[in-house]
C-alpha cells in the first residue's frame, strides 16, 4: 500500500476546481490511495529538473504532480494537464541539509534569472556575501546550488528579486545576513522554519523531510482520514513551524504566555493546545476568551477540527463571565442578578454629585462619574482592596491624577455609596462577580480535582485566547479555578490588539510565565502590515508582562496589494461605493463567506448591511468591535472619518484625566487596527468628509 502525504497546495488546488471535477479527482486518490485496481499510475515527466517527480492523472483534463520515493508519494498540487506537466518539469524537491525539512524549489525560474543576475553583476559593488565562505553558507542550511547566484549578488534587492523561486528555509537567513546579520541571527530565522530538531540529515530520506515538515505534508492513511482532510479548512491539518511548536509541546512546566501581532495564528494555537490536551485526557480542560461572541466562534472552530465526541467533550469553551456568573449561582444557589450599564452609570452619576461622609464635601467638585468608575474598576478591583487602609497605601498604576490622602477618602466613599446601592438591589457587576468567584475558589483550590467540592469549576487545563482583554479580577479568577501544575495556564495575546482598557502584568496577579513571541504574520502580506503598524501608531504597549511589548521585528510574509483608501464627498456616496466594491469582489468570484464590513456604530452598520441587502448582496456586516478573532479575504471598513473615529463619546475629556484620554485614544486606534487586520487578501477603507486622524498619510 502506499503511503499518502498531502500537501496544502494540493488542497488550494483542490478547492479551485469546478465541483464535478473535484468529486472526480478525490475519488481518484481515495482509488490511489487503496492500491485499487483503477488507481491512477504515477507517469514519468520528461526533461524534469527532479526524477522523483511524477504526475497522476486524478480527473478529465487535470493532472496530479507527485514526488515518488519507494512507497511514499507526496501530492503536490493539482493542475489543468498543460500547467501540471509544465510544473513538474520547473520544480525539483530538496532536504535543507541544517534542519532536514523538505524544500520545493522553481529550478526553472532559476536558472532563467542567472543571466540576469550576472550582468548585474558587471556592473560593480560590494558581493552581498562576501563575509561568509561557502562554508559558512552550507552550514545554514544554504543549497549548494545555489552559491553561485549567491556570489553575482550585490544588493538587496537582487536577493529581493528571488524571493519567490526560494523556499523559506532558503531566503530567511540569507536574509538576515544581507541585511547585516550574524551567523547567529540567520540561525534564529532558520529555527524558526521548523518544528523540532533534527538529530541527523539525510537529504535523501523524504519521508524523514516530510515528517519534519508539518506546514507542508500530512500523511492520509485511508479513506475517511483523506475526506476528512479534504472536507476541513486548512488551518485544522496544516500548522507553521512556530505554531506546531508551541501547540504541540508535550509539557511545560510552568504558565506560558504567547504573544504575536495580528496574523501570527494565535488563536491556531490555541485551538490545537486544547485538542491535543484533551486527547492526552489528564482531565478537564477550559478554553476560554473575553467574551461570548468570540467563545462560540472558538466552540464551532473546535467541533470541526476534533471528530471524536468523547475528546471534544473534555474541553469546555466559555467567556470569563458565564464562568463566573455559574460560579457565584452554584454558591449562592440563585443565579446573580446583574446590573444594567444605564442604571450602573446612573448611581456613578448619582455618587458623582452626592455627599459622603463626616466631611460634608461634594464629590463632583472634583471628581466625574467617569473618573470614579475609572478608579473603581482599575484600582480598586483590580486589586482586590477592601478596606480604605488599603486604599490609601495603594499604588495606582495608570492613573495619571494624584490623590492625597483627603482625595482618597472621598473617592473611597463614593465607591461604597455605589456598591451599597447595588447590594440594597441585589445587584452585582460582571467584575464584582469574577472577583467574588476567584474568592470562592480560592478556598479549596487544593480540592477542586477531587470529590469534595463537586460544585465547583475543577479544570486541569485552561488556555486563554484575547488574553489582552481580561481584567485582574478575572485573572484572579481563572488563576483560582486551576491547580498550580504543568500545563496549568496556556495563555495568548497581543497588547496592541487590546479593546478596553485593562493593564495588568500577570505576574502581578500571581501568573508569572515563561514568554515567547510570534513575529511571522501568515496572513498580512508586509504592504497590508506596514499600513497597518503605522494606523496603531506602531509604539509600544504595556500589559501581560512587566514593561512595554514592541512591535520591531513584526513582519509578514508574501507580497500583496497596499489598502485601497477612498474618499467620498457625501455619506450616501461613500455607500455607494461600498455596494459596488463589494459587489465587484463577487463577481470576481470571492465566496459572501469570506468578506466582511465594519463599521464604528450601529448606525452605520445598519445602513450599511440594508445597502447590500437591497443590492441582493448578504455578507457579514459588524461593528469594529464584532471583527475581533475573525479573518476574511477581503475586508471594508467604511465610515473612516473624523467624528466618527475615533468615537467623541468614547473620550475621556483631557481636563479631567490626561492619561485616560491618551488611553481611550489609542485604544480607539487599536479598535480600527484589529478590524483592517482582519483582511488577508485586500483591505478597503473608506470615509466621507475629512478622514479619521488614525489614517496614516
Amino acid at each position: 500500500m502506499p503511503r499518502l502525504a498531502i500537501s496544502p497546495e494540493f488542497l488550494h488546488g483542490l478547492g479551485a476546481l469546478p465541483r464535478p471535477v473535484r468529486r472526480e479527482a478525490i475519488l481518484a486518490v481515495r482509488r490511489f490511495l487503496l492500491n485499487a485496481s483503477t488507481a491512477p499510475h504515477p507517469e514519468r515527466v520528461r526533461n524534469g529538473r527532479d526524477p522523483r517527480v511524477a504526475t497522476l492523472r486524478l480527473a478529465d483534463r487535470h493532472r496530479g504532480v507527485v514526488v515518488r520515493q519507494d512507497d511514499v508519494y507526496w501530492l503536490l498540487t493539482v493542475l489543468p494537464d498543460a500547467e501540471a506537466w509544465s510544473y513538474a518539469q520547473r520544480h525539483r524537491i530538496g532536504v535543507n541539509t541544517a534542519v532536514g525539512i523538505v524544500e520545493v524549489w522553481d529550478a526553472e525560474a532559476l536558472e532563467r534569472i542567472e543571466p540576469a543576475l550576472r550582468r548585474a553583476s558587471r556592473s560593480g559593488g560590494r558581493p552581498l556575501f562576501e563575509d561568509f565562505c561557502d562554508t559558512d553558507l552550507l552550514n545554514i542550511g544554504v543549497d549548494a546550488r545555489l552559491l553561485p547566484l549567491l556570489r553575482m549578488m550585490t544588493s538587496e534587492a537582487h536577493l529581493a528579486a528571488v524571493e519567490p523561486l526560494l523556499p523559506r528555509s532558503q531566503f530567511a537567513p540569507l536574509s538576515a545576513l544581507a541585511r547585516g546579520g550574524s551567523l547567529a541571527a540567520a540561525w534564529r530565522e532558520l529555527d524558526a522554519c521548523r518544528c523540532r530538531a533534527a538529530d541527523e540529515v539525510d537529504p535523501e530520506d523524504l519521508l524523514t523531510a516530510l515528517r519534519r515538515s508539518p506546514d507542508r505534508a500530512v500523511f492520509t492513511a485511508d479513506a475517511a482520514e483523506l475526506e476528512r482532510i479534504v472536507a476541513q479548512p486548512h488551518w485544522c491539518t496544516f500548522l507553521y513551524p512556530p505554531q506546531h511548536t508551541y501547540a504541540n509541546w508535550p509539557s511545560y512546566d510552568e504558565p506560558v504566555l504567547i504573544t504575536g501581532g495580528a496574523g501570527t495564528g494565535k488563536t491556531v494555537i490555541a485551538l490545537h493546545r486544547a485538542a491535543l490536551l484533551a486527547r492526552a485526557a489528564t482531565g478537564p480542560i477550559l478554553l476560554v476568551t473575553f467574551s461570548q461572541g468570540l467563545a462560540t466562534e472558538l466552540s464551532a472552530r473546535l467541533d470541526m477540527m476534533v471528530g471524536d465526541e468523547l475528546v471534544r467533550k473534555r474541553v469546555e469553551v466559555g467567556n470569563v463571565d458565564r464562568i463566573a456568573h455559574r460560579i457565584v449561582a452554584e454558591a449562592e444557589g440563585r443565579a446573580p442578578a446583574l446590573v444594567s450599564s444605564d442604571d450602573l452609570a446612573g448611581l456613578w452619576q448619582e455618587a458623582a454629585a452626592g455627599r459622603f461622609g463626616k466631611h460634608g464635601k461634594h464629590s463632583d467638585r472634583r471628581f466625574g462619574s467617569a473618573f470614579l468608575l475609572r478608579e473603581w474598576e482599575q484600582v480598586i478591583l483590580a486589586q482586590d482592596l477592601r478596606t480604605l487602609e488599603e486604599y490609601q497605601a495603594a499604588a495606582r498604576p495608570g492613573r495619571s491624577v494624584p490623590l492625597d490622602a483627603g482625595a482618597r477618602t472621598l473617592v473611597w466613599e463614593a465607591v461604597q455609596h455605589v456598591i451599597g446601592r447595588l447590594r440594597e438591589t441585589g445587584r452585582r457587576t460582571l467584575l464584582q462577580l469574577a472577583s467574588e468567584a476567584a474568592g470562592l475558589l480560592g478556598r479549596a483550590v487544593g480540592d477542586l480535582l477531587g470529590d469534595r467540592e463537586p460544585g465547583r469549576e475543577p479544570y486541569r487545563h485552561i488556555v486563554v485566547d484575547e488574553a489582552q482583554d481580561l481584567h485582574p479580577a478575572q485573572w484572579r479568577l481563572l488563576r483560582a479555578a486551576v491547580p498550580a501544575a504543568p500545563n496549568d495556564l496556556f495563555i495568548l495575546g497581543d497588547p496592541h490588539q487590546r479593546m478596553f482598557d485593562t493593564r495588568v502584568a500577570l505576574a502581578d496577579v500571581g501568573i508569572p510565565v515563561r514568554r515567547f513571541h510570534l513575529k511571522l504574520s501568515y496572513r498580512l502580506p508586509p504592504e497590508m502590515l506596514s499600513w497597518g503598524v503605522r494606523l496603531r501608531g506602531g509604539g509600544p504597549a504595556d500589559g501581560l508582562v512587566a514593561g512595554n511589548a514592541g512591535l520591531y521585528g513584526y513582519r509578514g510574509l508574501g507580497h500583496g496589494p497596499r489598502p485601497m483608501v477612498r474618499e467620498y464627498v457625501t455619506p450616501a456616496a461613500e455607500i455607494a461605493g461600498l455596494v459596488s466594491t463589494v459587489a465587484d469582489w463577487l463577481r470576481e468570484g470571492v465566496p459572501t463567506a469570506e468578506i466582511a464590513v465594519a463599521a464604528r456604530t450601529a448606525d452605520l452598520v445598519r445602513t450599511a448591511r440594508t445597502a447590500l441587502r437591497e443590492a441582493g448582496i448578504t455578507v457579514k456586516v459588524a461593528m469594529l468591535h464584532g471583527m475581533k478573532g475573525l479573518e476574511f479575504r477581503r475586508v471594508a471598513v467604511i465610515g473612516v472619518a473624523d467624528g466618527i473615529v475615533p468615537a467623541p463619546d468614547a473620550l475621556t475629556p483631557a481636563a479631567e484625566d490626561p492619561t485616560a484620554r491618551a488611553h481611550d485614544l489609542q485604544r480607539e486606534r487599536g479598535l480600527l487596527y484589529v478590524a483592517c487586520t482582519r483582511a488577508g487578501e485586500l483591505l478597503y477603507v473608506s470615509y466621507s468628509g475629512r478622514a479619521s486622524p488614525f489614517l496614516p498619510v
